[in-house]
């Protein structure tokens, strides 16, 4: 299991992570399929890592997220 996978199912899977970040489930699975959050994470534009690892209740800190799922980084 990818670890972006296993951050999803931790916040209840896609349709859950996709109500928490205000996104549509397809662009989650776009998201899942590139194994990374959107560049907009980096730049300040946006939150996902700080809400996804909110969240999680711990399992995740928004910096961990951030660093594993760097766009190009193609985590695991």
């Amino acid at each position: 299991m990818s670890f972006f996978k296993s951050v999803i199912d931790s916040v209840g899977g896609v349709k859950a992570a996709s109500k928490i970040c205000g996104i549509s489930p397809r662009a989650m699975y776009k998201w899942l399929d590139s194994g990374s959050l959107p560049r907009t994470d980096y730049t300040g534009e946006t939150n996902y890592a700080d809400l996804l690892a909110e969240a999680s209740d711990g399992k995740f800190t928004a910096d961990e997220l951030r660093e594993k799922l760097r766009p190009g980084s193609r985590a695991a």
